[in-house]
Protein backbone atom coordinates (compact mmCIF):
# COMPACT_ATOMS: atom_id res chain seq x y z
CA UNK A 1 0.00 0.00 0.00
CA UNK A 2 2.83 2.41 0.52
CA UNK A 3 5.50 0.84 -1.61
CA UNK A 4 5.64 4.41 -2.92
CA UNK A 5 7.36 5.79 -0.54
CA UNK A 6 10.69 3.30 -1.52
CA UNK A 7 10.65 5.09 -4.72
CA UNK A 8 13.62 7.79 -5.38
CA UNK A 9 11.13 10.58 -5.48
CA UNK A 10 9.55 9.81 -2.35
CA UNK A 11 13.38 8.74 -0.46
CA UNK A 12 14.81 12.20 -1.58
CA UNK A 13 11.38 13.89 -0.33
CA UNK A 14 11.45 12.10 3.32
CA UNK A 15 15.30 13.05 3.34
CA UNK A 16 14.84 16.77 3.07
CA UNK A 17 11.81 16.91 5.18
CA UNK A 18 13.89 14.67 7.84
CA UNK A 19 16.76 17.66 7.10
CA UNK A 20 14.44 20.60 7.71
CA UNK A 21 13.56 19.68 10.90
CA UNK A 22 15.76 20.02 12.64
CA UNK A 23 17.82 23.10 10.95
CA UNK A 24 14.31 25.07 11.67
CA UNK A 25 14.18 24.11 14.82
CA UNK A 26 17.94 25.21 15.38
CA UNK A 27 17.32 28.35 13.49
CA UNK A 28 14.33 29.16 16.14
CA UNK A 29 16.80 28.78 18.50
CA UNK A 30 19.24 30.86 17.55
CA UNK A 31 16.28 33.82 17.03
CA UNK A 32 15.57 32.88 20.57
CA UNK A 33 19.14 33.48 22.05
CA UNK A 34 19.17 36.42 20.00
CA UNK A 35 15.94 37.66 22.23
CA UNK A 36 17.28 36.87 25.08
CA UNK A 37 20.80 38.84 24.71
CA UNK A 38 18.70 42.01 23.56
CA UNK A 39 16.23 41.68 26.81
CA UNK A 40 19.91 41.25 28.76
CA UNK A 41 21.44 44.58 27.00
CA UNK A 42 18.21 46.61 27.68
CA UNK A 43 18.48 45.91 31.27
CA UNK A 44 21.98 46.09 31.81
CA UNK A 45 21.54 49.87 29.98
CA UNK A 46 18.46 50.33 32.10
CA UNK A 47 20.63 49.26 35.37
CA UNK A 48 23.30 51.57 34.06
CA UNK A 49 21.15 54.52 33.68
CA UNK A 50 19.67 53.93 36.95
CA UNK A 51 22.91 53.50 38.92
CA UNK A 52 23.95 57.03 40.99
CA UNK A 53 27.17 57.99 39.36
CA UNK A 54 30.38 56.89 40.52
CA UNK A 55 34.14 59.09 40.29
CA UNK A 56 34.77 58.33 36.86
CA UNK A 57 38.98 56.96 37.78
CA UNK A 58 37.08 54.20 39.29
CA UNK A 59 35.91 52.82 36.09
CA UNK A 60 38.43 54.13 33.75
CA UNK A 61 42.19 54.91 33.25
CA UNK A 62 44.56 55.78 31.12
CA UNK A 63 44.99 53.85 28.35
CA UNK A 64 42.07 51.49 29.84
CA UNK A 65 39.43 50.10 27.23
CA UNK A 66 35.95 50.86 28.46
CA UNK A 67 34.04 47.24 28.49
CA UNK A 68 30.64 46.73 27.61
CA UNK A 69 29.67 45.74 30.40
CA UNK A 70 30.77 49.28 31.89
CA UNK A 71 28.56 50.95 29.10
CA UNK A 72 26.23 54.17 29.65
CA UNK A 73 27.42 54.27 33.52
CA UNK A 74 26.88 57.50 34.84
CA UNK A 75 30.41 59.07 35.79
CA UNK A 76 31.59 62.04 37.23
CA UNK A 77 34.68 64.48 37.74
CA UNK A 78 35.43 67.08 38.89
CA UNK A 79 37.86 70.17 37.08
CA UNK A 80 38.45 72.25 34.60
CA UNK A 81 37.36 72.33 30.93
CA UNK A 82 40.29 73.29 28.73
CA UNK A 83 38.69 74.94 25.74
CA UNK A 84 42.15 75.88 23.67
CA UNK A 85 42.59 72.33 23.00
CA UNK A 86 38.93 71.53 22.20
CA UNK A 87 37.91 69.81 18.85
CA UNK A 88 34.94 68.76 16.90
CA UNK A 89 33.92 65.22 15.53
CA UNK A 90 32.70 66.06 11.67
CA UNK A 91 29.46 64.28 10.19
CA UNK A 92 27.31 63.65 13.61
CA UNK A 93 23.55 64.68 13.45
CA UNK A 94 20.94 65.22 16.27
CA UNK A 95 17.77 63.74 17.03
CA UNK A 96 16.45 65.95 13.49
CA UNK A 97 18.92 64.07 11.35
CA UNK A 98 21.07 67.26 10.87
CA UNK A 99 24.35 67.39 10.19
CA UNK A 100 26.41 69.06 12.34
CA UNK A 101 28.98 68.26 14.87
CA UNK A 102 29.88 67.06 18.41
CA UNK A 103 32.00 69.39 20.76
CA UNK A 104 35.05 67.15 22.33
CA UNK A 105 36.28 69.04 25.45
CA UNK A 106 39.60 67.96 27.59
CA UNK A 107 38.35 67.86 31.12
CA UNK A 108 41.41 68.16 33.20
CA UNK A 109 41.03 66.27 36.82
CA UNK A 110 43.03 67.72 39.79
CA UNK A 111 45.46 65.21 39.67
CA UNK A 112 46.12 66.59 36.05
CA UNK A 113 44.46 63.27 34.18
CA UNK A 114 42.47 64.34 31.51
CA UNK A 115 39.21 63.11 31.19
CA UNK A 116 37.35 63.52 27.54
CA UNK A 117 33.85 65.21 27.40
CA UNK A 118 31.51 65.21 24.40
CA UNK A 119 29.47 68.38 25.28
CA UNK A 120 26.95 67.42 22.56
CA UNK A 121 26.02 68.35 19.09
CA UNK A 122 26.16 71.70 17.66
CA UNK A 123 25.17 72.71 13.76
CA UNK A 124 27.15 73.40 11.26
CA UNK A 125 27.22 77.02 10.42
CA UNK A 126 29.58 77.57 7.55
CA UNK A 127 32.45 75.52 5.06
CA UNK A 128 33.07 72.16 7.08
CA UNK A 129 36.61 73.20 6.17
CA UNK A 130 36.95 76.27 8.51
CA UNK A 131 36.31 75.26 12.43
CA UNK A 132 33.01 75.95 14.06
CA UNK A 133 31.75 78.52 16.55
CA UNK A 134 31.41 76.25 19.48
CA UNK A 135 29.60 78.09 22.01
CA UNK A 136 31.75 78.77 25.23
CA UNK A 137 32.07 75.50 27.85
CA UNK A 138 31.98 76.71 31.69
CA UNK A 139 34.31 78.65 33.38
CA UNK A 140 36.35 77.48 36.79
CA UNK A 141 36.09 74.55 38.78
CA UNK A 142 32.83 72.21 38.65
CA UNK A 143 31.46 68.69 38.37
CA UNK A 144 30.78 67.08 35.80
CA UNK A 145 28.12 63.95 35.02
CA UNK A 146 27.58 62.10 31.81
CA UNK A 147 27.40 58.50 30.37
CA UNK A 148 30.85 56.50 29.62
CA UNK A 149 31.13 55.36 26.39
CA UNK A 150 34.13 53.37 24.89
CA UNK A 151 36.78 55.02 22.04
CA UNK A 152 35.00 54.71 18.74
CA UNK A 153 36.62 52.69 16.36
CA UNK A 154 35.59 52.13 12.52
CA UNK A 155 35.25 48.22 13.02
CA UNK A 156 32.32 49.05 15.73
CA UNK A 157 31.29 52.99 14.09
CA UNK A 158 31.34 51.95 10.65
CA UNK A 159 33.09 55.24 10.26
CA UNK A 160 36.37 55.61 7.90
CA UNK A 161 38.96 57.56 10.44
CA UNK A 162 40.13 60.19 7.53
CA UNK A 163 43.59 61.58 8.07
CA UNK A 164 44.38 65.03 7.02
CA UNK A 165 41.44 66.55 8.00
CA UNK A 166 40.91 70.65 8.87
CA UNK A 167 42.38 71.60 11.92
CA UNK A 168 41.22 71.06 15.12
CA UNK A 169 38.41 68.38 13.53
CA UNK A 170 38.33 64.90 14.10
CA UNK A 171 36.40 61.98 12.71
CA UNK A 172 36.32 59.32 15.67
CA UNK A 173 36.71 59.83 19.44
CA UNK A 174 39.97 58.11 20.48
CA UNK A 175 41.43 58.94 23.97
CA UNK A 176 44.69 57.17 22.56
CA UNK A 177 44.63 59.40 19.75
CA UNK A 178 43.77 62.80 21.66
CA UNK A 179 46.51 61.38 24.63
CA UNK A 180 49.12 61.89 21.48
CA UNK A 181 47.94 65.52 20.95
CA UNK A 182 47.83 66.39 24.34
CA UNK A 183 50.73 65.46 25.55
CA UNK A 184 48.70 63.98 28.64
CA UNK A 185 47.15 61.19 30.59
CA UNK A 186 43.85 60.71 28.68
CA UNK A 187 41.74 58.38 30.87
CA UNK A 188 39.85 55.72 28.32
CA UNK A 189 37.35 56.42 26.84
CA UNK A 190 34.64 59.41 27.15
CA UNK A 191 31.84 60.63 28.67
CA UNK A 192 28.71 62.20 27.34
CA UNK A 193 27.46 64.98 29.16
CA UNK A 194 24.21 65.35 30.78
CA UNK A 195 24.70 67.67 33.62
CA UNK A 196 25.53 70.94 33.65
CA UNK A 197 22.42 70.93 31.72
CA UNK A 198 22.47 72.76 28.06
CA UNK A 199 21.47 76.18 28.51
CA UNK A 200 20.94 79.05 25.67
CA UNK A 201 23.29 78.62 22.85
CA UNK A 202 25.15 75.64 24.21
CA UNK A 203 25.44 72.68 22.42
CA UNK A 204 22.12 70.61 22.42
CA UNK A 205 22.83 67.39 24.67
CA UNK A 206 23.22 63.89 23.47
CA UNK A 207 20.13 61.84 24.04
CA UNK A 208 19.94 58.29 26.09
CA UNK A 209 20.51 55.13 24.53
CA UNK A 210 17.47 53.97 22.76
CA UNK A 211 16.69 50.39 24.71
CA UNK A 212 13.12 49.94 24.85
CA UNK A 213 12.65 47.76 22.24
CA UNK A 214 13.34 44.34 21.71
CA UNK A 215 12.97 43.19 18.19
CA UNK A 216 11.42 40.91 16.27
CA UNK A 217 13.26 38.04 17.35
CA UNK A 218 10.85 35.78 19.50
CA UNK A 219 8.63 36.14 16.48
CA UNK A 220 10.50 34.94 14.35
CA UNK A 221 11.66 32.07 16.93
CA UNK A 222 8.02 31.40 16.91
CA UNK A 223 7.66 30.86 12.86
CA UNK A 224 10.88 29.12 12.42
CA UNK A 225 9.64 26.53 15.28
CA UNK A 226 6.09 26.43 13.41
CA UNK A 227 7.50 26.16 10.29
CA UNK A 228 9.62 23.04 11.63
CA UNK A 229 6.20 21.67 13.20
CA UNK A 230 4.72 21.78 9.23
CA UNK A 231 6.96 19.85 7.94
CA UNK A 232 5.82 16.22 9.13
CA UNK A 233 2.02 17.25 8.87
CA UNK A 234 2.60 18.51 5.28
CA UNK A 235 4.51 15.27 4.62
CA UNK A 236 1.69 13.07 5.72
CA UNK A 237 -0.88 14.98 3.60
CA UNK A 238 1.19 14.40 0.71
CA UNK A 239 1.59 10.70 1.69
CA UNK A 240 -2.05 10.44 1.88
CA UNK A 241 -2.72 12.45 -0.97
CA UNK A 242 -0.74 10.23 -3.38
CA UNK A 243 -2.17 6.95 -1.89
CA UNK A 244 -5.36 8.06 -2.54
CA UNK A 245 -4.62 9.03 -5.99
CA UNK A 246 -3.08 5.83 -6.57
CA UNK A 247 -5.91 4.05 -5.23
CA UNK A 248 -8.17 5.54 -7.33
CA UNK A 249 -6.01 5.17 -10.31
CA UNK A 250 -6.12 1.59 -9.54
CA UNK A 251 -9.57 0.91 -9.15
CA UNK A 252 -10.32 2.99 -12.54
CA UNK A 253 -9.76 -0.03 -15.07
CA UNK A 254 -12.06 -2.48 -12.88
CA UNK A 255 -14.95 -0.07 -13.16
CA UNK A 256 -15.02 0.18 -16.48
CA UNK A 257 -14.73 -3.38 -17.55
CA UNK A 258 -18.25 -3.95 -15.21
CA UNK A 259 -21.26 -4.39 -18.21
CA UNK A 260 -24.09 -2.20 -18.77
CA UNK A 261 -27.24 -4.30 -17.74
CA UNK A 262 -29.54 -4.64 -19.87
Amino acid sequence: MYRFLLSRQWVILTLVALVLIPVMVELGFWQLHRHEHRVAQNQRVTDALAADPVPAEKLTSPGHEVPKSDLYRRVSAKGTFDTKHEVVVRRRTNADDEVGFHVLTPFVLEDGKVLLVNRGWIPADGPQTSFPKIPAAPKGTLTVTGRLMADETSAASGIKDVRGLPDRQIMLISSGQQADALGKQVLGGYIQLTSPGASDGSPQLIGGPDHSGIGPHMAYAVQWWLFAAGVPVGWVILVRRERRDRAAAAAAPAVEATPTPA
